[in-house]
């Protein structure tokens, strides 16, 4: 059974999970530099003032807005408002939470972040530009599980994800393709597509664009409910979930080129989405999604909403809802597509 991770907070088996084989994935190519793997503060040049960072790159400088244990400090730019706590991997850009892959600290009153973080994270969210459009408008839409690879199950009736995945993607298609999208989807119906083909697929059509769909579950907790939206974790810097795998900060994969589209277009979904979802549990990383890492061209996961959750289970299981949902989608699709790199 292939299936993806994402979709459910308590560890899977590998053989359900099936992450491909590492050796099918090129090793991380031989010019790449080194990048800094700290693990303390006194590691040489891991760490930067953002206010230095912040003046090299033209923006104001950051400013304390709380004075408690762990203060919080705001940059105000141009493209929108970043907040940063000390000691929390969980800061917020312009409204969206986004997740770091460092803690931001306190050395001598002045606040520090990580070097991969001030790159990967900030850099594509503060620094980017109305980009030229992308005469490539040809996304591909994966609708997660299928065939005996059922995902999560609907706390109400047992209805599992890959109907609603489905169901969603079949939704988003005609509404992409009346903006000019051409769109493939990596399945049409309830079959099992293996992690690797829906890469594959992807790679037959010269995708511009990759989105993987999926629902959520925490069982047997309730409680868990909100938007979640996954790009592959960059170079150096640790996952925000891990989900029991190891989680090697050395490894390249193929995606890794596409960091900060990644990113962009992860914002521009998730903030899409959010107005339908409510509940925002974070733009994230991880490195152990399979149908993300091979991917030569951006590529985001989103998980929907908790099926595990009564009342969120509730109203993905209403056609209007995930209409909605498709909808926001095709909305945050319609402007020009974030240029690629070369």
């Amino acid at each position: 059974m292939a299936g993806l991770a994402g979709c459910s907070t308590r560890p899977l088996p590998k053989e359900i999970e099936q992450v491909p084989d590492e050796r099918r994935l090129a090793p991380p190519p031989a010019f790449l530099p080194q990048l800094p793997r700290p693990r303390s503060l006194n590691d040489a040049g891991a760490w930067i003032p953002l206010s230095r960072w912040s003046r090299q790159n033209g923006c104001g400088l950051p400013r304390r807005i709380t004075e408690s244990r762990t203060p919080a400090f705001a940059l105000d730019t141009s493209n929108g408002t970043l907040l940063l706590r000390i000691n929390s991997r969980v800061a917020n850009w312009d409204g969206l939470e986004l997740h770091l892959g460092f803690e931001p600290q306190l050395i001598n009153n002045q606040l520090f972040v990580h070097v991969l973080d001030a790159t990967k994270n900030l850099e594509p969210l503060i620094l980017s530009l109305d980009p030229e459009a992308n005469p490539g408008r040809t996304v591909v839409i994966d609708p997660g599980h299928g065939g005996q690879n059922t995902g999560a199950l609907s706390v109400l009736d047992g209805v599992c994800e890959k109907e609603y995945t489905l169901d969603w993607a079949l939704r988003l298609e005609p509404l992409l393709a009346a903006q000019g999208w051409q769109v493939f989807l990596t399945r049409t119906n309830d079959m099992d597509v293996p992690l690797s083909n829906r890469v594959a697929i992807a790679e037959e059509h010269q995708a511009d664009l990759f989105i993987s769909l999926h629902f959520n579950s925490a069982a047997p907790s309730q409680d868990q409910t909100g938007l979640e939206t996954y790009c592959l974790t960059p170079t150096g810097m640790p996952s925000t979930l891990t989900r029991g795998y190891d989680d090697d900060v050395s490894l390249t994969f193929a995606n890794n080129a596409f960091d900060a589209e990644n990113l962009e277009y992860a914002v521009q979904l998730h903030r899409a989405l959010l107005g339908v979802i409510g509940a925002d549990r974070g733009i994230r990383h991880a490195r152990f999604l399979g149908v993300l890492r091979g991917q030569n061209r951006p590529a985001v996961l989103v998980e929907g909403g908790y099926l595990s959750n009564p009342d969120e289970a509730r109203r993905i299981a209403d056609p209007a809802y995930r209409q909605r949902l498709a909808e926001a989608l095709a909305a945050a699709l319609a402007c020009r597509p974030v240029a690629r790199s070369p």
